[in-house]
């Protein structure tokens, strides 16, 4: 990208590289308590699960667990739909290793585990910087299974070398999980649509568990009445938060605005487009999923906003705006 904000896309690799999985780990019983709770399970079908587990545990020793635990229950079908679900929790955190001399453009994730094996979607990446200062790129994405959708997380430091970890806690549902870039007040701050409708903001002192979730944005105006929430992780300007948003109103149609947020508390909503900046456009408006303008992130450059897009599920595009103009009409409509 040159100093004009025109993007030269280089050439792709030929090959692709999966990298090389590794899952040394075993998961934590701590932590798999709190997921079990969500699951809302008779109480001694739960109690005989985690009296039977070790502070650590792998996915077979699970699986010996679940044969003894859910003989209690005598409905065959309700007692295999509940082992699979608890199968798909365990072990879905692992390790994936590319070789340091393989292009960035041919290491490509794909599904590893039960529980992300008909998708991962909608990552949304973020340079998240440390208190001291050092820093780590980590991505938020939802994992599908076919049926039900895991928030999960990515974490790497030089793209070659990634996490893949689970997150747990009341608020850890849903899609549009998206982390601030740095820790607000000495907590970890993330924002979602835990209930599909609107935009909720997250507080959490630990990265991987989020129980507390408040409204930040309800539908407002036509374009966003049936749906609105994060298109990425805030952007930090020196006016406060931006976050860019996606909004459904009529017909389905996907459009992308802005918000802007006050930089000590985001809680506070300094000012919201009225109209969105970008809808799909005749050309846009059909493919595998129709009417859609979609963005999981911009960058700032420049004096400019950049914006990639998805268009209808089919293709990727790109949009910029003028980032002082975009603030000063944020500002300007509290």
């Amino acid at each position: 990208m040159d100093e004009n904000a025109i993007i030269n896309l280089e050439p792709p690799g030929k090959f692709l590289s999966e990298g090389e999985v590794s899952q040394e780990d075993k998961d934590n019983k701590m932590t798999f308590r709190t997921l079990l709770d969500q699951m809302e399970l008779p109480p001694k079908v739960s109690s005989s699960i985690l009296d039977q587990l070790k502070d650590f545990f792998s996915y077979r020793e699970m699986e010996v667990v679940l044969k003894n635990a859910l003989s209690a229950i005598k409905l065959p079908s309700r007692q295999k739909t509940i082992k699979d679900n608890i199968l798909d929790m365990v072990s879905s955190s692992y390790e994936l290793h590319f070789a340091p001399d393989s292009l960035i453009s041919e290491r490509v994730i794909f599904p590893v585990t039960a529980i992300e094996k008909n998708g991962i979607e909608d990552a949304r990446w973020v340079r998240f910087t440390e208190d001291d200062g050092t820093f780590s790129y980590i991505a938020t994405y939802t994992a599908y299974n076919g049926s039900s959708i895991v928030p999960q997380l990515i974490l790497t430091d030089d793209f070659i070398n990634f996490k893949i970890a689970s997150l747990s806690g009341k608020a850890a549902v849903n899609k549009n999980l998206a982390l601030f870039p740095r820790k607000i007040n000495g907590r970890y701050a993330m924002l979602s649509r835990i209930d599909g409708i609107n935009n909720y903001l997250m507080y959490s002192d630990n990265l991987f568990v989020w129980e507390e979730a408040v409204v930040l944005q309800e539908p407002k105006y036509p374009w966003e009445f049936i749906q609105i929430g994060n298109a990425g992780s805030p952007i930090e300007t020196d006016k406060g938060w931006l976050v860019i948003t996606h909004g459904v109103g009529a017909m389905r149609k996907y459009c992308l605005g802005a918000s802007l947020f006050d930089i000590n508390d985001p809680s506070q909503e300094l000012g919201r487009l009225r109209e969105p900046f970008l809808v799909p456009n005749e050309e846009e408006r059909h493919g595998y999923v129709p009417n859609v303008v979609y963005s999981c992130g911009s960058i700032i450059h420049g004096d400019k906003l950049v914006i990639p897009y998805a268009v209808s599920d089919y293709a990727s595009s790109f949009a910029t705006l003028p980032l002082n103009e975009l603030l000063e009409e944020l500002l300007g409509n509290e």
